[in-house]
């Protein structure tokens, strides 16, 4: 089955050397120059409309949230490009398509930020890849992790609130 790429760059692409080698990139894994998105992307709508297609999302140094879009959006990240030290490309299919085997998971949380919570939690089962701060206190976080169900335990026996797997590479 030929996967249909689509580059998400929410940058300008005029002079952008990691716009121009994210797309040689892409060409090179999927041997098609990929079409590319440079307004608000909705994943959702892209997966509904053709399921075959790959995103291919930037995601920068100093990067935050890039992940909250995916939550609930019928997608999963399934692999990820290193494009540069400063660029990686994450590869997002339709979840229903989606043929992810790596062993790292990207899991998504709502914490309260309590010394209780990260005692519990060690780099043996999630390490923290973003946080976001919320108005209501809370922080929104993206966990890299091997065990599901020991991350799970540990953010319910805390009082902490799971949201999701966007996915695994």
């Amino acid at each position: 089955m030929k996967k249909f790429p689509i580059l998400y760059w929410p940058r300008k692409t005029t002079d952008d050397t990691e716009y121009q080698l994210s797309r040689k990139v892409i060409n090179g894994i999927t041997g098609t120059m990929p079409t590319i998105i440079t307004e608000d992307l909705d994943i959702d709508a892209i997966m509904n409309e053709n399921p075959d297609a790959v995103v291919y999302y930037p995601v920068f140094c100093g990067s935050t949230g890039w992940w909250g879009e995916l939550l609930g959006a019928g997608a999963v990240v399934v692999d990820k490009v290193i494009v540069s030290p400063e660029c990686q490309l994450m590869v997002i299919h339709s979840d229903r398509n989606a043929n992810s085997t790596g062993t790292n998971q990207l899991l998504a949380a709502e914490i309260y930020p309590s010394s209780g919570f990260f005692k519990k939690m060690n780099s043996s089962i999630a390490t923290v890849a973003d946080m976001l701060a919320t108005d209501a206190g809370t922080i929104l976080a993206l966990f890299s992790g091997s065990n599901q169900s020991k991350f799970i335990n540990i953010l319910e026996s805390t009082g902490n609130s799971y949201l999701g797997c966007i996915g695994r590479y």
